[in-house]
């Protein structure tokens, strides 16, 4: 699972880091950071986030990995 965060569209809304706390954590008042290639432990907890961020600004792509694991990456 594969995650990208709009950070021009991210407000600091911290409700990512509240659902999902290994994976985003707010650093200071606005500066998000995150683990792009989320555990695939976390792949519930990253879908709630992303549907629970208030501007949309998560993005979860997991087509890239399910391609990887057919080619053997």
């Amino acid at each position: 699972m594969r995650l990208v965060v709009d950070l021009n569209r991210c407000q600091g809304y911290a409700q990512c880091a509240f659902l999902a706390p290994d994976v985003f954590t707010l650093y200071g008042d606005e500066a998000l950071l995150y683990d792009p290639h989320a555990d695939e432990a976390q792949r519930e907890h990253v879908l709630r986030a992303a549907r629970a961020c208030p501007v949309q600004a998560i993005a979860v792509d997991e087509r890239v990995e399910e391609e990887g694991a057919r080619h053997g990456g």
